[in-house]
């Protein structure tokens, strides 16, 4: 792979710790979610900052497919659910993703037609296949 970008953040603390990006643009607390036997409240968590970043990706992926198919997107909107839970086979944590794509004036078919595409475009979709499940619905 020919690197073109490199994120760097250092994170201290693990879950109820703290990250923040080599450029001091991302800046945040976490915290473990009651869900899991936390105390929730203020800052974000792993989940929510993947969710975040996978759904940024997945619409941009989806542009870009629907460029090159000359089908012009507006207002788009994708709703990207991270779930954590117990992997029955180890005892130890598994992750899924869902993400509801909102795509108004296209057909349902055609819509989800794309999302296939852009699932086999985008870079979080490549690094996911064959490891999590990865749901992709086509909503209205």
């Amino acid at each position: 792979m020919e690197a073109l970008y490199t994120a760097k953040v250092k994170v201290h603390g693990g879950r109820t710790g703290a990250i923040e990006s080599s450029d001091g643009v991302l800046k945040h607390n976490l915290t473990m979610p009651k869900e899991l036997g936390g105390s929730g409240g203020e800052g974000t968590n792993p989940e929510q900052l993947f969710a975040a970043g996978y759904g940024a990706c997945f619409e941009s992926a989806l542009a870009n497919v629907a460029r090159k198919e000359k089908i012009k997107l507006e207002g788009v909107e994708v709703d990207s659910q991270v779930t954590i839970g117990k992997d029955e086979a180890d005892g130890g944590f598994q992750l899924s993703v869902q993400l509801d794509v909102k795509i108004p004036n296209v057909d349902k078919s055609q819509a989800q037609e794309l999302l296939h595409k852009a699932h086999q475009f985008c870079p979080y979709s490549k690094a996911t296949r064959g490891n999590i499940v990865v749901k992709l619905n086509a909503v209205e």
